[in-house]
């Protein structure tokens, strides 16, 4: 663990700095509040131990303040009291202390608050873990591994925040597998899912570091392209639908014989300012007209076009 100690006593820093280390642990000390605060905002100890009285911050509002910065991690906070008065425990424990330690600091009473300490730590360690984990998971489809539409309401909100404000450009395309019922039904579910996973990989090879790509739901995905005009990304979208056409993944189903996809173009430029819902419904429209071109086709909505 790295333990940070304050204290304005240097007897007191020598003693619990000698038991941090004899079990192990990192050792900072820090002869005043403010010096704490700020050795603790450069290194994000797993412990303090603090002296109640100090010069700077004092003890109660240097554990207010360790508290209020935290996010995921967290430390355990150790009040060093002189003489152990229930009004300046219970002021510590309001204020976020874990424990407290009389002074003269006893170094096997302080040993047993490391213990403890330790425990604790590990145990938050270990819940911010899986609350990491589950957030990435709320946010990440789990077949293809590709970011949700819940990840793109918020990007699309970011994005269209910024187009308002600096007038960046950006398009939106809607690729959807063309004849995927027949598919499912033909091959089964489990082709099915093996095949959406195979075009995701595709679409996923041809975009730009830059673009963000989305399962939108069933058979069908969004992407965005920051920074680009309509030509661009119908070039773009264009070299992912050959992709897809070329991963040869039959389907009899099909007129060409392979799993093929449709994709609609919209764009939010500086004559067709409108929110990313609207660029949706447009490159949704635009890809069902792709569709009824024949299919494995790629279109420009036709908003962008008599823009």
């Amino acid at each position: 663990m790295r333990v940070l100690v304050a204290d304005d006593d240097g007897g007191s820093r020598l003693v619990a700095k000698a038991v941090v280390e004899d079990a192990g642990h990192e050792c900072f000390v820090a002869e005043d509040g403010t010096a704490a605060w700020k050795l603790y905002q450069e290194h994000r100890p797993n412990v303090l131990v603090t002296d109640l009285m100090m010069p700077g911050l004092d003890g109660l509002d240097l554990c207010r303040a360790i508290r209020a910065a935290e996010s995921d991690s967290y430390t355990y906070l150790v009040l060093l009291t002189s003489h152990g008065a229930r009004a300046d425990v219970l002021a510590g424990m309001e204020a976020g202390a874990d424990d407290y330690v009389t002074k003269p600091l006893d170094p096997f009473t302080l040993q047993t608050r490391l213990l403890a300490a330790d425990r604790v730590t590990s145990l938050h360690a270990e819940l911010a873990g899986y609350r990491r984990a589950l957030a990435a998971q709320a946010r990440t489809d789990p077949l293809t591994g590709l970011r949700n539409r819940l990840t793109m309401a918020d990007d699309l909100e970011l994005l269209d925040s910024s187009s308002e404000r600096y007038g960046h450009d950006y398009c939106l395309a809607m690729s959807d597998i063309d004849d995927f019922k027949s598919y499912n039904d033909l091959y089964g579910h489990q082709a099915g899912d093996a095949a959406i996973k195979a075009v995701a990989a595709a679409l996923a090879s041809e975009r730009r570091e830059s673009d963000a790509l989305y399962r939108y739901g069933g058979e069908e995905f969004l992407l965005i392209l920051p920074n680009q005009s309509s030509t661009g990304a119908a070039a773009a979208l264009d070299r992912a639908r050959a992709a897809v056409f070329g991963l040869g993944i039959p389907h009899s189903g099909s007129s060409t014989g392979v799993l093929t996809i449709s994709t609609g173009i919209s764009a939010n430029t500086a004559g067709h300012r409108v929110g990313g819902e609207r660029l949706i419904h447009e490159a949704d429209d635009a890809m069902y007209a792709a569709k009824a071109t024949g299919r494995n086709a790629v279109v420009v909505s036709a908003a962008i076009l008599h823009a």
